[in-house]
């Protein structure tokens, strides 16, 4: 699959990375999977089911992690084989590459990550699309390097994601100028509007975020020309397993979508 079959959208609408932070178990991830299809096909949005198979970034050693890499990676490839949609799920080190890629069509390279060579250059070995996350603590320039690791790599399909900026010890801040900066070097830019609102360095040892502002980000994202939109999406947040204090309630997506995609027909 390549960058252009994920993207592409004859209305011109945006396209959408959505779904749990982490895969809890097999009927959750298809009940979501399923009534986002449903919405985005209605909206005719791109869409492509987001799920980390394992999360290695937790602040405390006893935070939820996964349930098994080879049990969460066969659910993704049973939400592709499904509804017949991609998926994208995080990579961390340079073996998780080859793994992963027998499952999903794209491989995320995790913020914190995206500057480590070999993984990056172990990502586009495998020929799926990569998906690389800015690091917070990046500009917008310095992503071009990144991308074209994967570029010189032999691999033409590249996306970048823009999630915030590192802003003081416990807050992240979006730049939007950065969005057509990284437009400029060739590839699709998407918006991250969860991650984007993270809390990070809490003292409670688990995340924190201001969910009520999704919708201002997203909106602003649209209105400057993300190629796509990043949500992380649960039935209920505060029950989900890892990162439920930046996600959005899964009643509220079609909503947020329809204003969406009416800015994005605005400026066509």
């Amino acid at each position: 699959m390549t960058v252009q079959e994920i993207t592409q959208s004859k209305e011109g609408n945006f396209f959408l990375f959505a779904g749990p932070c982490v895969i809890e178990n097999e009927e959750m991830a298809l009940r979501i999977a399923e009534r986002i299809v449903n919405i985005t096909s209605r909206l005719h949005i791109p869409y492509t089911f987001k799920g980390s198979y394992r999360k290695a970034n937790r602040s405390k050693l006893d935070s939820f992690r996964g349930i098994g890499d080879e049990k969460a990676l066969k659910i993704l490839s049973k939400v592709h084989n499904t509804f017949g949609i991609p998926t994208v799920t995080d990579i961390h080190t340079q073996e998780e590459a080859a793994m992963a890629a027998e499952y999903v069509d794209v491989l995320q390279i995790p913020a914190f990550l995206c500057r480590q060579t070999d993984l990056l250059v172990a990502a586009a070995s495998t020929g799926k699309v990569v998906n690389i996350k800015k690091g917070q603590f990046l500009s917008p320039e310095a992503m071009k390097f990144a991308a074209d690791k994967i570029v010189e790599s032999g691999n033409p399909n590249v996306m970048i994601t823009e999630r915030g900026t590192t802003f003081g010890y416990q807050d992240l801040i979006i730049d939007y100028r950065g969005i057509p900066i990284m437009r400029k070097f060739g590839h699709p830019v998407i918006l991250d509007a969860t991650h984007s609102l993270q809390q990070p360095n809490q003292e409670s040892g688990v995340t924190g975020g201001i969910p009520e502002l999704i919708e201002t980000v997203a909106k602003a994202g649209i209105a400057v020309g993300v190629d796509g939109l990043f949500i992380e999406t649960h039935e209920n947040p505060a029950l989900a397993k890892s990162d439920g204090a930046n996600m959005l309630k899964l009643d509220l997506l079609e909503e947020l979508l329809t204003k969406l995609v009416r800015i994005r027909q605005s400026l066509i």
